[in-house]
């Protein structure tokens, strides 16, 4: 690696990489408190960055359209999360 390139390595660079690696860890949104944003919109970009780096499985979804609290349960114990919410139905997701 050339010298000129290995100077433009600065401390955002590893903040950055740290918070990526966080979250692909945790997927937890709440490593905007790590890295002290005040705004979720501004970590959501380290999120995404995540995402791409660490894709793995298909864009396949199994997704499931629930009312009550034991089918919620049910369905994050087996490892769907949570999408949105419309109307009176929470939706889920999970890879296929």
């Amino acid at each position: 690696m050339s010298d000129n390139r290995t100077r433009k390595i600065g401390f955002n660079t590893f903040r950055h990489w740290k918070a990526i690696m966080l979250y692909h860890e945790t997927e937890d949104p709440l490593v905007k408190e790590f890295l002290g944003h005040r705004d979720l919109n501004t970590t959501l970009l380290y999120m995404q960055h995540g995402k791409k780096l660490f894709k793995t499985g298909s864009d396949e979804f199994t997704v499931e359209a629930v009312r009550i609290p034991e089918e919620i349960q049910g369905l994050l114990e087996v490892g769907f999360e949570y999408v949105c919410q419309k109307d009176s139905l929470l939706f889920f997701r999970k890879r296929k």
